[in-house]
């Protein structure tokens, strides 16, 4: 089979195409024919030789862990009729035209989902519903989300719109804010202007109508978000962190800048800010298994769109990574086979 495998820590080009090894479900495995694999902005990082102590891969390695496809095999002890069915599923080493994967681990794909679709939410859809659950977004709710135009942002945009929150989306760019507004923020600010904070904290506003009994005496100054989704880290994240209402909750999940926001603990204690992580946002196999099922069904009823932003072929693995590290396209990159 082909694969694109990691021959160096480096840039793009230490991505080749190589053959390798038919792999062989065993006892309690199946066999997936890749259609399409997801990948993530981290997958790129980790390839640069970033963040060992949590991804400690040594090339050569295949990097990527999410696939959709169609069950080809099954191992000993695997019901066959698993054969044939379109599933989505996370692996070790998607970037491969076969993968083997843990019986526990696939979710059936349904009808009018195509596979494209589904490799794009295999790990963004699956984070995204899974970190709205975590910071308990619930109507009238002002959730302020950064990064809103990449792969998971498009979807966290969706998904608080649709738990009913007041969403203000931060990006980057008339094109990508033209995005968000486009998926239902309720207002969008550029991150690339200089007062955007200003301008997030002003389109913040009052809470719904569910919170404003409790802060009345809200002043207009006093606007901030009950939940801030921070997907972008660093210097951004770091400046959302004081758009946090007191008792509000703020998720550090993304470091696509090249670090997670390096939030003052003892000031969230202080406010009584509940602070996430990316350690909040690593499912089991079950848990993982049912929100994929949710974010899945959410697209089959035409509630849940992801912005696809480029497909690249498998064969052309180094040029995807080029083109999510540019950070020119909207949306997500997947591979296909």
């Amino acid at each position: 089979m082909r694969a694109a495998q990691v021959k160096a820590f480096g840039g793009p080009e230490v991505l080749a195409t190589v053959e390798l090894p038919d792999p062989v479900p065993g006892p309690g495995e199946l066999l997936i024919e890749v259609a399409h694999a997801d990948t993530i902005f981290v997958e790129t990082q980790v390839r640069t030789g970033l963040f060992r102590a949590y991804f400690p891969v040594e090339p050569p390695y295949v990097p990527g862990g999410g696939v959709a496809g169609t069950v080809a095999a099954v191992g000993a002890g695997v019901d066959a009729g698993w054969v044939g069915r379109r599933v989505t599923s996370f692996v070790d080493g998607s970037y491969a035209e076969l993968v083997t994967a843990p019986v526990t681990a696939p979710t059936p794909v349904p009808d009018g989902v195509d596979l494209r679709t589904a490799a794009a939410l295999v790990h963004d859809g699956v984070t995204a519903a899974g970190l709205l659950e975590h910071t308990a977004v619930a109507p009238g709710d002002r959730v302020l989300i950064l990064g809103a135009s990449g792969g998971m942002g498009t979807l966290l945009v969706q998904l608080a719109r649709a738990r009913g929150a007041r969403v203000v989306a931060a990006a980057r760019g008339a094109r990508k804010s033209a995005l968000v507004r486009e998926l239902g923020a309720d207002a969008v600010v550029d991150v690339s202007e200089r007062d955007w904070a200003e301008r997030a904290r002003e389109a913040l506003g009052r809470p719904g109508p569910t919170r404003a009994a409790e802060t009345a005496t809200e002043t207009a100054t006093e606007a901030a978000a009950d939940v801030v989704l921070d997907g972008v880290g660093g210097e951004l994240g770091l400046a959302a962190f004081p758009l946090t209402a007191d008792g509000g909750r703020f998720s550090a999940h993304g470091a696509p800048s090249g670090g997670f926001a390096a939030v003052d603990v003892t000031e969230a204690e202080r406010r009584g800010v509940t602070l996430f992580g990316i350690g909040d946002v690593q499912f089991g196999a079950a848990e993982a298994r049912r929100l994929t099922a949710h974010v899945l069904a959410e697209a089959a009823a035409g509630r849940l769109r992801p912005v696809i932003g480029a497909q690249f072929p498998l064969t052309e693995a180094a040029a995807a990574h080029a083109a999510i590290e540019g950070r020119e396209l909207i949306g997500k990159v997947v591979l296909g086979m």
